[in-house]
């Protein structure tokens, strides 16, 4: 890969007998992380369409290496000035014409072009021979407005092509119209959260592949031979999936997540037999009322069972709750834990800090997700998110249907070594 500067991804365009080659992957995994850390959503996908595209579409110009990346890679308006800086930033100049002089039937380098926004082929003045051969438009129906030599916006005609649910994938859930939320509720619902395998204790018979002898099925199988072994049984132990518990916040600074959030649970609950609870000045397990078929009313009777929604936090409290009610009695030994907060809580930290230490002698692993963690400028200093990150295993933002992919991720990884002296195994 190479470096992400203007020159190293530069490099991927190189000059051989006068002639530009360009190397796919490595240009299109350099320009979307430059887009990713100037803010514009670029993942491992886009790199890879990006990649596929300049394979079907050489880039012998500035023109058509600019449309590639842009249809590719805008899938929002607001992005396009980003777009054009960090595009002129990394292939302004990026071979030196001179290399090509001489040869009059070489293209055109990257670089050469001026220093302007390529213009669409449907939006370029045409030549006379090309006007002869363009039909004159009809005259426009009564009632209309306008000539048939008006030009929309630049930007419109190339927009249309972004799929509309790329764009919902990338927002954050506070930004989402009501429409919007509806979407995105059957999205979050499809979304499989599976957990790690444990051994269990339980065995099942299998072949000689294993040297576990079951010694009491082998006796009881030797009762029908007149005590003699004739046949060897061999067991394997079973293996399962791990208990999956979640704990989401509903309290009045998560408001705007938690309409999508409860619908990660109803999916969870129903699909990966998971666990649910709510906290905000105090804890409600939800498990029963979320088990139903109908999303709708999962949500109706989770809202009718808490009186405290949209409230404050008492995030140790609700851990305190959690492990001596539920924890202790073995719902969460050998657990993954997912706690979704921003971890602005009312408890003292110290507070904090003992709670948590106690859930994780007994959790297998414990992942925090925090929508808001995908700002910029974020920093982890609120008590209550201070206190709680010694004791995690992953910490993760969860603000967007594409950071859930991360959340899954973290749900679905092993046990670290971080914390093995202090685990339940």
């Amino acid at each position: 890969m190479p470096e992400l500067t203007p020159s190293g991804i530069r490099n991927a365009c190189r000059t051989s007998g006068g002639r530009t080659s360009v190397e796919p992957a490595a240009l299109a995994v350099g320009f979307t992380t430059a887009l990713r850390r100037a803010g514009v959503p670029s993942s491992t996908d886009h790199a890879a369409r990006l990649a596929e595209a300049l394979r079907l579409v050489p880039p012998l110009g500035r023109d058509p290496l600019y449309w590639t990346c842009r249809v590719v890679l805008v899938s929002n308006r607001e992005h396009l000035p980003v777009f054009d800086a960090v595009f002129d930033a990394v292939f302004g100049g990026s071979l030196d014409p001179a290399d090509l002089r001489g040869d009059q039937n070489a293209p055109p380098s990257i670089g050469s072009e001026p220093r302007t926004r390529p213009t669409p082929a449907d939006q370029r003045p045409a030549s006379s021979a090309e006007q002869a051969l363009v039909p004159t438009p009809p005259a426009l129906a009564p009632g209309g407005t306008g000539s048939a030599d008006d030009e929309g916006p630049e930007r419109e005609s190339i927009l249309m092509t972004a799929a509309a649910e790329e764009r919902l994938h990338q927002m954050s859930f506070a930004d989402l119209a009501p429409d919007e939320v509806a979407r995105m509720r059957q999205l979050v619902r499809r979304i499989h959260l599976a957990t790690p395998e444990r051994v269990s204790r339980r065995t099942r018979m299998t072949s000689r592949s294993t040297p576990q002898l079951d010694l009491r099925r082998t006796v009881r199988a030797a009762q029908r031979t007149g005590g003699e072994p004739v046949r060897l049984v061999f067991a394997r132990r079973r293996r399962r999936l791990r208990r999956l518990v979640l704990l989401c916040d509903v309290s009045g600074s998560m408001e705007p997540y938690t309409r999508v959030f409860l619908s990660l649970l109803q999916g969870a609950v129903a699909g990966a037999q998971a666990e649910a609870f709510i906290f905000s000045t105090g804890l409600t397990r939800l498990t029963r009322q979320l088990a139903v078929r109908d999303p709708d009313q999962a949500l109706a009777r989770a809202a009718a069972s808490t009186e405290d929604w949209a409230g404050g936090t008492r995030l140790a409290e609700s851990i305190r709750h959690f492990v001596d009610a539920w924890g202790r009695r073995g719902l969460a030994r050998g657990a993954v834990i997912v706690i979704i907060s921003d971890g602005w809580a009312l408890d003292d930290p110290e507070t904090v800090r003992t709670q948590m230490a106690r859930l994780r002698r007994l959790a297998y692993r414990i992942v925090w997700v925090n929508p808001r963690k995908v700002a910029l400028d974020y920093q982890p200093v609120v008590g209550g998110m201070q206190a709680a990150l010694p004791f995690l295993d992953a910490f993760v933002s969860g603000h967007s249907y594409a950071a859930l992919t991360e959340v899954a991720a973290a749900i679905r990884a092993g046990r670290s070594d971080t914390h093995e002296n202090t685990r339940t195994r």
